[in-house]
């Protein structure tokens, strides 16, 4: 264990030092990752490397923490330990897989332990990857990057939403209300279907404009353009226009209610 923590921190101090050393990854949105690690430097090294690629991370040190957050938190990336106090990563894999809610989720094992078998048991239980300890920060950034971008490939072929008069056909490009057409320019459209996969969450204007603009810097003309933008949006939903709540002084979220 002493031998693990001098190289993890030796990783952490490298990653401080030098500012170079990062993970370049480009996504349209801002992925959510949640960390499950009981090593606090292991957890601060894997968070600063995503989170300097360009990820937002959420922290847990054991089944109960993760699970509390999962409550509230649909992630689009679970890194996950094997060896954990209390229930072990095999044990919180298996029942995030039974439950209908996260099960879909992918989940990245992260560990020590590097035997044949316990590889084998954590791909069997659903799990996507398995990256040892010690890693390459640069190795695991590309880890995610692939998993996350698998996810959004099935996404994209298959998806589909519904909900009220609101259906939206992303393989199509086509919106309809009380199954008449909805005429949304490019930008309309990305805006509502960035808010439909964020499932409830709240955006932030900055990371809207990052996401469909592709502005790194959010000055108050940009920030304007997303007011303006969901203005005309909800004017063409009409009836369904009520999906688009503020959330005031932050952003915007799409109410998924019935």
């Amino acid at each position: 264990m002493g031998r693990e923590r001098s190289e993890v921190s030796s990783f952490w101090n490298k990653a401080v030092r030098e500012d170079r050393v990062s993970v370049n990854i480009l996504f349209m949105s801002k992925k959510k990752i949640l960390i499950v690690e009981d090593d606090k430097d292991i957890s601060r090294l894997v968070r600063y490397n995503l989170e300097k690629a360009g990820y937002e991370c959420f922290q847990a040190f054991d089944g109960d923490e993760a699970f509390e957050l999962l409550e509230d938190l649909i992630p689009d990336l679970i890194i996950l330990d094997v060896m954990l106090p209390g229930q072990d990563g095999f044990e919180i894999c298996r029942s995030i897989k039974k439950n209908d809610r996260v099960k879909n989720i992918p989940v990245l094992f992260l560990t020590a332990n590097g035997e044949e078998v316990d590889r084998v048991v954590g791909l069997e239980l659903g799990a996507d990857d398995y990256v040892l300890k010690p890693f390459s920060p640069r190795e695991l950034g590309l880890r995610v990057k692939a998993i996350l971008r698998r996810g959004g490939e099935k996404e994209s072929v298959t998806e589909s939403f519904c909900i009220g008069g609101l259906k939206v056909d992303l393989a199509r490009i086509q919106v309809s209300v009380n199954d008449r057409p909805v005429d949304l320019a490019a930008k309309e459209f990305e805006l509502l279907t960035t808010l439909i996969k964020a499932k409830g969450r709240v955006i932030s204007r900055e990371q809207l404009l990052d996401t469909i603009w592709g502005y790194d810097e959010a000055a108050d003309i940009q920030t304007r353009t997303v007011d303006v933008h969901i203005r005309t949006l909800r004017k063409k939903l009409k009836g369904e226009a009520g999906r688009i709540v503020t959330a005031k002084g932050y952003g915007y979220r799409f109410n998924t209610q019935e």
